[in-house]
């Protein structure tokens, strides 16, 4: 970001020129004016700094002034100077949208305090429409599966590949390996993407009234039964149901939903009409099924309807070269949420990360970033490095150097070799050593076999 920039707007010479001097050896760049007229011109809503102008002035109007300002930016901070009998005109402002107001006289170093709180407002304010932006331009597939790891690439062909299809899939990965994000990917690149998502936890319904929450229920159906309920399953017509954590649905309800997978329609708890569903079913686990077919633990007609087509998501574990995009991801959107700072992760804070095993995959990365930006994330660097010799302990910094440098570039091999002082055939080298070669391999990358 550019350096911040103080426009002053006053009409008496020497106040102005005093003012500006206080403040530029205060450290601020200023910029000073006789009047509103030429202002507006340097202001627009990437404009890095703060307006400050005096109410009263022969040909113009500070109060007109800072209409038009904000008219630009709302959130743009105007500081208002202000003589005795202008207070309530300026609390009238303040009320309209000024920043603050300082009524005359007063020291120039109560006016450069008052503008380094605007403008560190003024910097929040400008980098989270940055980061709204940024996550906006990676609202595709690549915003959505982060990573650049050869079982990264694939997964994002594959999900681009089924996202248009209607075809049924079950998806299997680890605990917080992030199953769903697969499955709202899968619906929001698809043709459904204006349909209901509909999301259920196998696992985490009631016994007693899953059968009611799934297909729904006509009035006087059972005890309770007050009115006639819409279930989940017809409340997703035209979209797509996520089942997750299928392994934990009933024996007896597993029948019923394979039927309505095969017959696409279902009939409400005390009805016998038969109701078409549009829907597109997802199922994930994190067991293999199988294997739990094999032990009566789930319906093997089941498994085999759902298995149709089979994403299987990597744990992080598996692609830890993907940890420092993916934690540089989670951070910015950590920020969003809580409009705080990002702390520099030092190149030794990354390489703990890679050295970590993560059982909570991606969602407890995710926290990590969390607590990160919240200030609250002090992991020892020392802790994953007990128990290493000297040579491991130096290749995995090594890794977690270039990893952490492929990420900041964007992929771009030639700034990576470059700002890390290698040539192009030993950054190759260390990048098939460590392992951290990508599908899809550029013409650049290409070329690397002829070295």
């Amino acid at each position: 970001m550019d350096k911040a920039r103080v426009l002053l707007v006053d009409d008496e010479p020497d106040l102005r020129e005093a003012l500006s001097e206080g403040l530029e050896l205060a450290g601020h760049c200023v910029s000073t004016f006789s009047g509103a007229s030429g202002v507006i011109g340097h202001l627009g809503r990437d404009f890095y700094g703060v307006l400050v102008t005096d109410i009263r002035m022969p040909q113009s109007d500070g109060l007109e002034l800072m209409r038009k300002a904000l008219e630009i930016d709302a959130a743009l901070p105007v500081i208002l100077i202000t003589g005795h009998g202008d207070v309530p005109l300026a609390v009238q402002a303040m009320r309209a949208g000024a920043y603050d107001f300082i009524e005359k006289p007063f020291p120039v170093n109560r006016l450069s305090t008052v503008i380094e709180r605007a403008l560190e407002k003024r910097r929040l304010v400008l980098e989270n429409r940055a980061l709204r932006e940024q996550l906006a331009d990676r609202s595709g597939m690549e915003g959505r599966l982060v990573g650049r790891s050869p079982p990264m690439e694939r997964l994002r062909r594959l999900v681009g590949a089924l996202a248009g299809t209607d075809a049924d899939v079950l998806i299997i990965g680890e605990t917080g390996a992030g199953k769903e994000v697969v499955a709202r990917a899968l619906h929001e690149e698809g043709h459904r993407r204006n349909g209901p998502f509909v999301a259920l936890n196998c696992g985490g319904l009631p016994a007693e009234i899953i059968e009611s929450e799934l297909f729904g229920h006509e009035k006087g159906a059972f005890t309770g039964a007050a009115r006639q309920r819409i279930g989940k399953l017809e409340h997703a017509h035209g979209g797509t149901v996520f089942l997750d954590e299928i392994e934990s649905m009933p024996l007896d309800l597993q029948v019923k939903l394979l039927r309505v997978i095969e017959t696409r329609s279902i009939e409400r708890l005390g009805s016998n009409a038969s109701i078409p569903l549009d829907v597109r079913f997802l199922a994930a686990t994190k067991e293999d099924l199988e294997a739990a077919g094999n032990s009566g633990r789930f319906r093997k007609d089941l498994f085999y309807r759902l298995n149709v087509v089979t994403l299987e998501i990597p744990p992080l574990r598996a692609r830890k070269e993907d940890i420092p995009l993916l934690f540089h991801h989670l951070t910015r959107e950590a920020r969003a949420r809580y409009r705080r700072e990002i702390p520099d992760a030092s190149t030794t804070y990354i390489a703990t990360l890679m050295a970590r095993d993560w059982p909570g995959n991606v969602r407890e990365l995710r926290n990590v970033a969390d607590r990160f930006v919240l200030g609250l994330e002090a992991l020892d660097p020392l802790e994953a490095e007990v128990g290493r010799s000297l040579s491991e302990r130096v290749a995995a910094y090594e890794k977690a150097v270039i990893a952490e440098e492929l990420a900041r570039n964007e992929g771009s091999l030639k700034a990576t070799y470059e700002g890390l002082g290698l040539s192009r055939k030993a950054l190759y080298e260390k990048i098939r050593r460590h392992g951290l070669e990508r599908d899809g391999a550029s013409g650049e990358e290409a070329g690397a076999a002829d070295i």
